[in-house]
């Protein structure tokens, strides 16, 4: 019973965020998260645009608060805007702007669209980008597009790093799936290696001692050659 219940709850959960974000619309919410409190539920919205989805006066946080309640019998929600600083480094931001793009300008300016804002990510300073294209682009067939730049982990536990998301575009030839992924130079990498002056002199020693040893061995192997060269002379000359 308390596995069906966990289940029960998480659906709940998982219907309201999509609620929410169909509600304010596309382009405007990076994240929706869901906090329970003993006075009610929090929900607190990541946006970019607080004001368009706050509204004038409140208007919209207002209606939105009354639907919930109605829809979902929450008891005394509250709802809470929380603005993001940087929309560069939010991955569902980044998506919902190309879907956004890709059917207002229709799917022939894939690319335009697809490089413009991996360039803009990479100029606001990211470490690194990918945006996959998929769908019927530009042909009658379906095909995937890659756009990469930079720096992205893939596997191990950095890779967790990377804000992952995914966005769709309703265009006339079909659906287009748009996924993106970012990496941001807020977060902290184990493997980093930070190149400068100090390792620099530290790589220039190493190559000194390594080369130490070997001017040594040569110089050694000089002088058994002098040395075998006079006893063979010697040799040839009692003879």
């Amino acid at each position: 019973m308390e596995e069906k219940n966990v289940i029960k709850f998480k659906k709940e959960e998982f219907s309201i965020r999509e609620y929410v974000k169909n509600s304010l619309g596309k382009g405007k919410i990076s994240e929706v998260r869901v906090e329970y409190a003993p006075v009610g539920e929090k929900i607190i919205v990541s946006t970019n645009k607080p004001g368009l989805v706050i509204g004038r006066g409140g208007e919209k946080i207002n209606e939105l608060t009354r639907n919930l309640k109605k829809k979902f019998n929450l008891e005394n929600p509250h709802v809470e805007i929380d603005e993001v600083m940087k929309p560069e480094f939010t991955a569902q931001i980044m998506a919902d702007e190309i879907a956004l793009s890709i059917e207002r300008f229709g799917p022939l300016r894939f690319k335009v669209v697809a490089y413009r804002v991996l360039q803009k990510i990479m100029n606001a300073g990211a470490l690194g980008v990918e945006i996959r294209l998929s769908g019927k682009l530009p042909g009658s067939r379906a095909k995937t597009w890659r756009f990469a730049q930079g720096y992205l982990k893939k596997t191990g536990d950095p890779a967790k790093l990377v804000d992952r998301a995914q966005s769709i575009a309703q265009t006339k030839p079909g659906v287009v799936g748009v996924k993106v992924g970012i990496l941001s130079p807020d977060v902290v990498l184990i493997d980093k290696v930070n190149i400068n002056e100090e390792l620099l002199e530290k790589i220039r020693k190493n190559i000194e001692t390594e080369k130490e040893p070997k001017k040594e061995l040569k110089i050694k192997l000089n002088k058994t050659k002098i040395k075998n060269g006079n006893e063979n002379k010697r040799s040839k000359k009692t003879e």
